[in-house]
């Protein structure tokens, strides 16, 4: 069971998913966010990987103080601090939080394989799409984030579910469009969507050919998943498009 963060900050009642169990802060009070295992780096000599890595951990660490703070409160029954709490939960969950490396946690590798029917699977993609594409202004980006953090859930706790296809298509939609424009993490998830679920009859190669294409500036990624297009995919429309595509950067008619 999963229980509903409520709350108002001016775009009316909303909604967070939080576990039911209390959550835990990455370290204890008064003690600093960890960096990645071994990371003692000084920052003007890290790498990127481990700046992204530090800069998700403090991500998560904000995030989960947060959630122990809300349970704190609503459990000494303090209102108005509640109230504090939840505006400061949404604005985080509003704020734009890109990749910055897509290798470093973020988009899982394409070797899993979508292989079992699992309920609890199943019962987060369908609350995700319950969220997916609804409402407008703030709220349509506060419903685009709860969609996200619920897939990604799915992907978490469940990478050999059968729906992982299905949540990375979903995902690569949500990527590319307007509450994210992050069109790197899009095209990944798109081509992970037919990797992980072979014969996949998506437009899924399709629409990473065009983010790389269009957006990416990537015409050799592109035209690659063009010809798998044409040599994969049994829309008539699709190959038709992937055709005239190839012909145009190519040259050749």
């Amino acid at each position: 069971m999963r229980m509903l963060l409520l709350g108002l900050a001016g775009v009316g009642a909303v909604a967070w998913s939080v576990a039911a169990q209390p959550s835990k802060p990455l370290t204890e009070p008064g003690k600093t966010a960890p960096l990645p295992p071994g990371d003692n780096t000084p920052p003007s000599t890290a790498t990127d990987v481990q700046l992204v890595e530090r800069t998700l951990a403090a991500r998560k660490e904000y995030e989960n103080s947060l959630k122990a703070l809300h349970e704190h409160y609503a459990k000494t029954g303090e209102k108005q601090r509640l109230a504090w709490v939840e505006r400061e939960l949404m604005a985080y969950h509003l704020l734009w939080k890109p990749s910055y490396n897509l290798d470093v946690k973020d988009v899982p590798p394409s070797t899993l394989e979508a292989r079992v029917n699992v309920r609890e699977a199943n019962e987060l993609y369908k609350a995700a799409m319950e969220y997916k594409g609804k409402g407008l202004g703030d709220d349509y980006i506060l419903n685009m984030r709860r969609s996200e953090l619920l897939l990604r859930e799915v992907l978490e706790k469940y990478p050999n579910s059968d729906k992982i296809g299905d949540v990375a298509y979903q995902l690569g939609d949500i990527y590319e469009g307007r509450a994210y424009k992050q069109y790197d993490r899009a095209a990944k998830y798109f081509e992970r969507s037919f990797q992980w679920v072979k014969g996949s009859r998506t437009d899924a190669r399709l629409r990473a050919g065009v983010l790389y294409d269009r957006q990416l500036n990537e015409r050799a990624k592109a035209i690659e998943l063009y010809r798998a297009v044409v040599e994969h995919d049994t829309n008539p429309d699709h190959i038709k498009q992937a055709e005239k595509r190839i012909a145009e950067l190519t040259g050749r008619k």
